[in-house]
């Protein structure tokens, strides 16, 4: 474990293994702990490094409102500083909006993305998902798990949760806002991943892969958003694979079809 100041912020994080360096974003609420699952896995054959974000697991809170373009101008400060170049990216939720959006700014840090249950627009989660977020109560018994998770580890104390809390659902509710023609200049490889029953509608989520030009897609049967902790060993082994392996054969491609030369 260690620490260093990420974009004004004092990050948290933990590395394992060595290699290749791969950095795992979490998503909402949580912090890196979240990644426990897989990795084991990556740390076999990559340099694992995994940063809480804001006021998220270790790391302490700042001042001011939570965006995603504040978050992947933290992580592009922890990239340069901890990596020192470019590095893969896997994202979950709110860490694959992250991913996005540092790829989209940063081509020269990112070489490969995986995006898991992300949605690159606030339309994008199920319309039930936006009214959970828009009446949500932080003393609501409804949270009481996350706001466990978060009391454990919150440098921040207990007191603090009713304020992070309120920042990452209004983050949630106001943004992201990329648009697809943002996502055509994410020129880097992505693996597209999502639970055939995720908070993330199919219709975006199909959007999302067809709107980079570089994408491949995984529909993840059986789970919902919580991906990698619903079924770790089938996500560890996409995430290895897509990393991994630089050769794409589509031996009958429709989307992909190379551009005939003028």
């Amino acid at each position: 474990m260690a620490e260093c100041i990420s974009a004004g912020v004092r990050t948290y994080f933990e590395e394992h293994a060595d290699g290749e360096p791969v950095v795992l974003l979490h998503g909402k609420f949580v912090g890196g702990d979240s990644w426990r699952t897989v990795v084991p896995a990556l740390a076999k054959n990559f340099w694992v490094l995994v940063p809480d974000r804001r006021g998220h697991g270790r790391t302490p809170d700042v001042a001011g409102p939570y965006t995603y373009e504040a978050m992947a101008e933290e992580t592009i400060s922890f990239i340069e500083q901890t990596v020192g170049g470019p590095a893969d990216l896997v994202g979950f939720s709110d860490g694959g909006n992250v991913a996005l959006h540092v790829a989209r700014d940063r081509a020269d840090l990112v070489r490969k993305v995986v995006s898991i249950g992300a949605n690159f627009h606030r339309d994008g989660l199920h319309p039930a998902v936006q009214a959970e977020l828009r009446y949500s109560d932080p003393a609501s018994p409804v949270w009481h798990s996350v706001r466990q998770l978060y009391e454990a580890t919150s440098p921040d104390g207990p007191e603090h949760w009713p304020v992070f809390m309120r920042k990452v659902v209004e983050m949630g509710l106001t943004g992201p806002t990329m648009a697809a023609a943002d996502l055509s200049h994410v020129d880097c490889p992505v693996l597209v991943v999502v639970g055939d029953d995720d908070i993330v509608s199919h219709k975006h989520t199909v959007m999302l892969f067809e709107s980079l030009p570089q994408a491949q897609l995984a529909v993840i049967p059986g789970v919902s958003h919580i991906v990698p902790e619903e079924n770790s060993a089938l996500v560890s082994s996409l995430v290895l694979d897509f990393l991994g392996d630089d050769s794409l054969t589509r031996p009958t491609p429709l989307r992909f079809r190379p551009v005939p030369a003028p």
